[in-house]
């Protein structure tokens, strides 16, 4: 199937929320993880959403270029041809830019998409994340509510932050503590200053403990009961129930109950990065230490072409990141769950 178009994206939420299940929201930095995170929604056969970083864009770009939106745009382009032979919907997002990358890497992004709105055509990508956690957060909401109308020209659904994710992500870091959790009051003003859909489609990042990276237990306390506590007190002004389409980030390494809770209490997209990494490396260091004689020219010997070829270890690699993303789509309860 083709990459998501803004209907299909909002039809992906919408069934989302009504079926209680949550789409994994994979990173990816290169045509391999593109291929390999596609495979993987389609062996599980579920939707799901790819999405770019400011680093994975700069990467994808020429790692001594560094031009995000020109990665970006490439990463689109591939993602936009390959998943054509797969029987999946997969949508297209950019992932955590901060105020300081706006004009260099979303803003360009959204006015070419604005283009190519006018010219008939779908935008590029699906949605964008303005991360706004590190500035006050009325800043936070003005910002978000220039750039949920710039979306609604692109014709694609703005995400923000509304609290603090711990930990580091392609340089941008937060400390462990107690701003790590978004407050009732946080979420009132959210819906104040963007509405509740009548402004614009926005998916939300409500923080409850979230980090980046994964951390052995008891470093992180999530507290998913929060999200309860948003949506009720939103939805109680509101007259809505679960108003806010919820984002869990900093989701590796979370316990099935964690994840479960989340998801019961509105999480539509939930953030996987640090564990897809790891799924994909690990078969490659397998490889290589199995066959250290064929993928080296030990001692003045050839090697071997079949071991050392980037396909043999490549293809491998992209199976372990595809069966991780089947465990949570099974996790996240969205296997089984894709557009005809």
């Amino acid at each position: 199937m083709p990459i998501a178009t803004p209907e299909s994206y909002a039809e992906m939420i919408d069934r989302a929320r009504a079926g209680s299940f949550a789409y994994p929201a994979v990173n990816i930095t290169s045509s391999q993880t593109v291929t390999a995170a596609i495979q993987g929604f389609a062996e599980a056969e579920s939707d799901g959403i790819i999405q770019v970083s400011v680093g994975g864009a700069e990467y994808a770009s020429g790692s001594t270029i560094k031009d995000r939106v020109s990665g970006s745009l490439a990463l689109a382009a591939y993602a936009t041809e390959v998943a054509k032979n797969y029987g999946v919907t997969i949508a297209l997002h950019t992932d955590h830019c901060v105020k300081k990358n706006l004009d260099s890497w979303v803003r360009p992004l959204l006015a070419h998409e604005a283009e190519q709105v006018k010219r008939g055509e779908n935008p590029l990508f699906q949605s964008h994340m303005f991360d706004g956690s590190d500035i006050p957060l009325d800043e936070n909401l003005v910002i978000a509510a220039e750039l949920l109308e710039l979306s609604q020209a692109a014709r694609t659904i703005l995400e923000i932050e509304v609290g603090v994710v711990g930990g580091e992500e392609d340089g941008h870091e937060a400390e462990i503590n107690d701003k790590l959790y978004t407050t009732v009051e946080d979420g009132l003003a959210t819906v104040r200053a963007l509405g509740s859909g009548e402004k614009g489609r926005y998916l939300t990042a409500l923080t409850f403990g979230n980090v980046h990276g994964v951390y052995k237990p008891g470093a992180v306390k999530l507290r998913p009961a929060i999200l309860k506590e948003i949506q009720d007190a939103v939805g109680a002004e509101l007259g809505k129930t679960n108003p806010f389409d919820l984002v869990f980030h900093g989701g590796s390494g979370s316990t099935a109950q964690e994840i479960s809770e989340a998801v019961d209490n509105g999480v539509i997209k939930m953030n996987i990065d640090t564990d897809t990494q790891y799924a994909f490396t690990r078969p490659v260091v397998g490889h290589i230490f199995s066959n250290y004689d064929g993928v080296l020219k030990v001692d003045g010997e050839v090697g071997n072409k079949k071991a050392y070829d980037p396909r043999a270890w490549g293809k491998l690699a992209e199976a372990g990141m595809a069966a991780r993303i089947v465990e949570a789509a099974q996790q996240l309860r969205s296997a089984g769950h894709k557009i005809s």
